[in-house]
C-alpha cells in the first residue's frame, strides 16, 4: 500500500516561463539560426539525459568552473541537434551564455496544485525531491509549492544528487515509511525512475512532451490528472 508519494520537481512540478522554446528562439535569433517547437523538445529530451548522466557519475554542482562551461556548451549543443542545428562547442558556449542573459524562472504547471492536494486529501504524505542546488523549502515557498507538501529534500541539503540512493534514503527517512509504501513520480529515465527503483520505491514516469510513449517498465502518465490511477496499480 502506498502511504507517501514523492515528486520531482523541475519537469515534473514546474516548467520555465516563458517556455524553453521561446527562451531559444530570442537567444539564437541573435546567430540567425531558427528552430521549431518539436525540435526544441526534442533537444531538451537529450540535453536532459545527457544532465542525468552527468549528475550519475560526478554531479553538475560539484564541477569546476571550467568543467562547468563545458559542461553547459555541450548541454547547449545537445539542444540544438536535437532540433537540428549542429553547432561547434564554442559556438553552443556562446549561445548558452545568450540563454542565460534572458529572463526566465520555474512556475508550477496548471496540474501541479491539484495533483498535491488530491494526495494530501488521499491521506498521503507528500513530499518533494529535486536536484537543484539550493535549501528545498525556500525552493518550494518560492513557488507557492510549500503549503502542499510535508517536506522537501534537495541535492543542496544532502550533497548527492539522485540517482544517488543517498536522496531517496533521506526522503523515506523524512516520511518514516518503508521504500515498497512510496512512490516517486518524475521525467527522468535515469535520475527519477532508475534512481527510485534502485531503493526499492515504486516509480512513475512523467512523459509531459512524449518522448517515451512505448515505455512499459513502470506506469507512464502523460500529466498529474493521471496519477491516481497509475498509484492504484501499485494497491492492486
Amino acid at each position: 500500500m502506498i502511504t507517501a508519494v514523492f515528486f520531482d520537481l523541475y519537469g515534473t512540478l514546474a516548467g520555465f516561463r516563458p517556455s524553453r522554446y521561446e527562451i531559444q528562439s530570442e537567444a539564437l535569433a541573435d546567430f540567425g539560426i531558427s528552430v521549431t517547437p518539436e525540435g526544441i523538445l526534442r533537444g531538451y529530451y537529450l540535453a536532459d539525459a545527457y544532465m542525468s548522466e552527468q549528475n550519475a557519475t560526478k554531479p553538475v554542482r560539484g564541477l569546476g568552473r571550467d568543467e562547468r562551461r563545458a559542461f553547459f556548451a555541450e548541454y547547449e549543443r545537445r539542444v540544438l541537434r536535437g532540433a537540428g542545428v549542429e553547432a561547434s562547442h564554442e559556438r553552443a558556449g556562446q549561445i548558452w551564455r545568450r540563454v542565460r542573459q534572458i529572463d526566465y524562472a520555474l512556475a508550477p504547471y496548471d496540474d501541479t496544485i491539484p495533483a498535491l492536494v488530491m494526495c494530501r486529501q488521499s491521506g498521503l504524505t507528500v513530499g518533494l525531491i529535486s536536484n537543484l542546488n539550493q535549501n528545498g523549502d525556500e525552493l518550494a515557498d518560492s513557488l507557492g509549492l510549500l503549503p502542499y507538501l510535508d517536506f522537501t529534500v534537495t541535492s543542496f541539503e544532502v550533497g548527492a544528487e539522485k540517482p544517488s540512493p543517498l536522496i531517496f534514503e533521506r526522503a523515506l527517512e523524512r516520511a518514516a515509511i518503508r521504500p515498497e509504501h512510496a512512490a516517486h513520480v518524475g521525467d527522468q529515465l535515469t535520475s527519477d525512475i532508475a534512481g527510485a527503483v534502485n531503493v526499492g520505491i515504486n516509480a512513475v514516469l512523467l512523459d509531459r512532451d512524449g518522448n517515451h510513449r512505448a515505455y512499459t517498465a513502470h506506469p507512464r502518465i502523460s500529466g498529474l490528472d493521471e496519477l491516481p490511477a497509475a498509484l492504484a496499480r501499485f494497491s492492486s
